[in-house]
């Protein structure tokens, strides 16, 4: 990747706002694209940044706007076109102490932190894409839930900031950078995720567990924070690979080719794998640390089996009385066995970490957790610690069950998968027009009734989620020993097929078979 042509396309390249493709779309983790495809400019940061000065009143935020950025390279200009747009509208914006890198749960943190003592509620804007090639930007926001914003939310700046984008900006007000940054408060949020982390995880157990810990943030913005966790609580943790280069050309590439900081992806955390048996236990994020990867000396887990032995952990050490257990759609069903199992109430959303906000934040949840490796929890008290996904605090989740069970989260999965039946889980993407991909969308039960799947009677069609009855954007169909979605992608003309069977790898290929010849039935 050329860092020169991607800044300078950053500020040169001119987004046609008649063309939907290049306007401001927030997918289900806020706006991403690339200057090099003139989708994430100096022109949608501006229109999105003003978008949300004049609208966080409205959304219940008049204190301040806690701003961080990840390690991608165009994060940093970003972050200070943001920073320039927020200080012209007055807003008193936290920004990380020293400069540095900030991950995504902790500006969750210091919301919720803030605004439990604060009248004038804060929110937060993050400059990052995520796990996305090193030529991606994103921007999202949290509102002052602490958690992702929802489509009410998003609408409402995708609409305003797009208006912007066919004004030409008019009405865009920005101060100089050094005056904004002579504006900007500094926070330490490391700091304080490294304080208040203690309330939600057994520290004192993983101290005194003699673990070999590695950790790997796959180049991104949680090295400091591990690095401090490290000094503050002497951990036994060691930090394999503290570099940091926008181009991430360290990474070893994805398996398509590309270079993606997927810690979910075997092929992307290949450089910790090969490290594995030094380790009794290795954790990788990605850039802004809301995703998690688990490395045992046995390999990578799959994100659905470490979210089964995670629920069944957290809720066999906490109380949390009568909380929920929070999963998406196309998330394993082996968590609503082991829910069941601990006499807990199953409450599944549509994709999207949004979902869960409200839950997490007034402690009817204490877990939820998405298969793309993504997820939080309570406090041991009961209070929420981030309503945004933290790789983190599941990273030391698993130190924390190894040190207090003694085995490793994978075994303690095998003893999951033996008791309450062993998922045989897949997702596929298929290639389909955009018509179609609007057609998928808008399918409903009406349309979609099968009276069988793979041998087994169908107990439920559902084209809302169970949990929230929030469209699924898509068609489920469940049996009792599978199930299968499919959903279009937010991002890519694609379809994207998830299937599970409890009933063995043949019996799964009959599943995919099925919901795929479905599909094709659906949208001829």
């Amino acid at each position: 990747m050329e860092i020169t042509r991607l800044l300078t396309l950053y500020y040169e390249a001119t987004p046609d706002p008649q063309n939907p493709l290049e306007g401001v779309r927030f997918g289900t983790s806020g706006h991403r694209g690339s200057s090099l495809k003139a989708t994430f400019t100096e022109a949608h940061v501006l229109a999105i940044a003003q978008a949300i000065a004049e609208l966080r009143p409205s959304f219940g935020a008049t204190g301040p706007l806690f701003l961080a950025k990840d390690t991608h390279a165009l994060s940093e200009p970003a972050w200070a076109t943001a920073l320039s747009v927020f200080a012209a509208h007055g807003i008193e914006v936290r920004v990380e102490a020293d400069g540095d890198y900030t991950p995504t749960p902790l500006v969750s943190l210091a919301i919720l932190e803030h605004n439990a003592r604060q009248e004038a509620k804060a929110d937060g804007v993050l400059l990052t894409p995520s796990h996305n090639p090193p030529e991606d930007g994103g921007f999202k926001y949290n509102p002052p839930t602490g958690g992702p914003a929802n489509a009410r939310i998003t609408r409402a700046i995708e609409e305003r900031a797009n208006a912007l984008l066919q004004e030409g900006l008019k009405g865009v007000k920005r101060l100089p950078l050094r005056e904004a940054l002579a504006r900007a408060k500094p926070f330490d949020y490391a700091g304080l995720y490294v304080e208040k982390v203690a309330e939600a995880v057994d520290l004192e157990a993983i101290r005194a567990s003699g673990l070999r810990i590695g950790v790997d943030p796959l180049g991104g913005a949680s090295l400091r924070v591990w690095e401090r966790l490290a000094e503050s609580h002497g951990l036994p943790l060691e930090v394999v690979n503290p570099t940091l280069d926008p181009t991430f050309r360290f990474m070893p590439k994805d398996h398509d080719g590309k270079i993606r900081m997927d810690c979910s992806s075997p092929y992307a955390m290949a450089g910790l794998l090969a490290l594995k048996d030094r380790f009794d236990l290795a954790i990788g994020n990605d850039p802004d640390a809301d995703r998690h990867g688990i490395v045992t000396p046995r390999g990578l887990m799959n994100p659905n089996h470490y979210l089964a032995a995670a629920l069944h952990h957290l809720y066999t050490t906490r109380s949390w009385p009568g909380a929920k257990v929070g999963k998406t759609a196309v998330t394993s069903a082996l968590l609503d066995r082991v829910a069941q199992a601990l006499g807990r109430e199953v409450y599944e959303t549509p994709v999207g970490f949004k979902h869960f906000v409200a839950g997490l934040l007034e402690g009817w949840l204490g877990f939820a957790g998405e298969e793309s490796a993504g997820a939080s929890f309570l406090r041991f008290d009961g209070r929420p610690f981030s309503t945004d996904k933290d790789g983190i605090l599941m990273g030391l989740l698993a130190a924390e069950l190894m040190a207090k069970r003694g085995q490793a989260p994978d075994a303690l999965y095998e003893a999951l998968a033996e008791t309450l039946g062993r998922p045989y889980y897949a997702r596929k993407d298929l290639p389909v027009s955009p018509e179609a991909k609007a057609r998928l969308a808008r399918l409903s039960t009406k349309e979609v009734h099968p009276a069988t799947l793979a041998g087994e009677p169908v107990l439920q069609v559902l084209d809302r989620a169970t949990g929230n009855g929030e469209p699924l954007g898509g068609i489920k169909v469940v049996a009792a020993n599978a199930w299968f979605a499919v959903r279009p992608s937010g991002t890519e003309d694609v379809a994207k097929v998830y299937a599970e069977s409890f009933l063995g790898e043949a019996h799964l290929e009959r599943v995919l078979e099925e919901a795929t010849a479905l599909l094709h039935k659906a949208l001829a």
